[in-house]
C-alpha cells in the first residue's frame, strides 16, 4: 500500500527534500445565515440553533495539505472547481517550493487527469515530447493513458491515486471534517464574502495554532486492505473468495 507507506513516512521525506501532500475539493459549503439568535446554554440543556435560516449562496475549498508539516497550503475558496481551477492549485502549491519533488495524493475525479494536468507537468518538469492529441493520440488519448502519465515515478511532481470508491485514504478528507466540526457545522454566515473570511481566519488559526504531523501509526496496511476489499465486494469487483484471501 503506496498511500500508507508516503502517509507514514511523509515527514521524513519533507527532511530529506520531498514534499507529499494531500489536495481534493470541499464542493457546496453554504452560506448560511440563521434568521435568529441562538438560545443560551442553561443547566441540562445545551445551546440551541434557529431552525430558519436564510441561503446566501455557496463556495467550493479546493485545499492541499502537506503530510510533512500538517499545514493546509495555497487554499482556494471560489464558486468553480473546474480543471483549470484545479491545476491553478496545484501550480501554485507547486510555487511554494518549485525545486523540489511533489508527491499529490488525490482521488480519481476526472478533473485531477485533465490534459491540462498533464500538459503543465510536462512543461514543469521540462518534457518535451509529443503528448499527443486529447481523445485522439498518445498521452493525452484518455483518462487511463494521462494517469499512467502522471503517476510515473521518474517526474519530479507526480501524483498518486487512490482506489476507486475509496477517497476516504486521501488525508485531506479528515481535515474536511476537522473544518466542518470546528467552524462549519454552527456557523452563521450572513453572505459569501462572510463565509470566505471565516473560513480563511480558521485556516490561518489551524496552521498558526494547530498542525501537526499526524502519527498514522494505528493505521496497519492490513486494516486498510481489508477496508478496500470490502468495498470492491460491495461494489461487486470481489467474490468472496477473492475478499477472503
Amino acid at each position: 500500500m503506496t498511500i500508507c507507506k508516503l502517509r507514514k513516512q511523509a515527514e521524513a521525506l519533507y527532511a530529506s527534500g520531498t514534499n507529499i501532500a494531500s489536495i481534493d475539493e470541499k464542493p457546496g459549503i453554504q452560506a448560511i445565515e440563521r434568521d435568529g439568535g441562538n438560545l443560551p446554554m442553561k443547566t441540562g440543556s445545551v445551546e440551541r440553533q434557529e431552525f430558519n435560516y436564510i441561503r446566501h449562496g455557496t463556495q467550493c475549498l479546493i485545499a492541499t495539505l502537506h503530510l510533512g508539516t500538517g499545514q493546509i497550503i495555497e487554499p482556494t475558496i471560489q464558486r468553480t472547481r473546474t480543471e483549470a481551477d484545479f491545476v491553478d492549485q496545484i501550480k501554485r502549491v507547486v510555487e511554494t517550493d518549485a525545486q523540489s519533488p511533489w508527491i499529490f495524493l488525490c482521488d480519481q475525479l476526472n478533473t485531477h487527469k485533465s490534459s491540462s494536468l498533464v500538459e503543465y507537468v510536462a512543461t514543469t518538469i521540462g518534457d518535451t515530447q509529443d503528448l499527443g492529441v486529447k481523445g485522439k493520440t498518445g498521452i493525452l488519448k484518455s483518462m487511463p493513458s494521462r494517469m499512467a502519465y502522471l503517476e510515473a515515478s521518474s517526474h519530479r511532481i507526480r501524483f498518486l491515486y487512490t482506489p476507486k470508491h475509496c477517497s476516504w485514504l486521501d488525508p485531506i478528507e479528515v481535515w474536511f471534517s476537522i473544518l466542518t466540526t470546528h467552524r462549519l457545522k454552527r456557523g452563521n454566515f450572513t453572505s459569501i464574502a462572510d463565509l470566505k473570511e471565516k473560513i480563511a481566519a480558521y485556516i490561518t488559526y489551524f496552521n498558526e495554532k494547530l498542525a501537526r504531523v499526524w502519527d498514522w501509526s494505528a493505521v496497519q496496511n492490513k486494516d486498510i486492505l481489508t477496508l478496500i476489499n470490502k468495498v470492491k465486494l460491495a461494489e461487486g469487483v470481489l467474490d468472496n473468495v477473492g475478499c477472503a484471501a
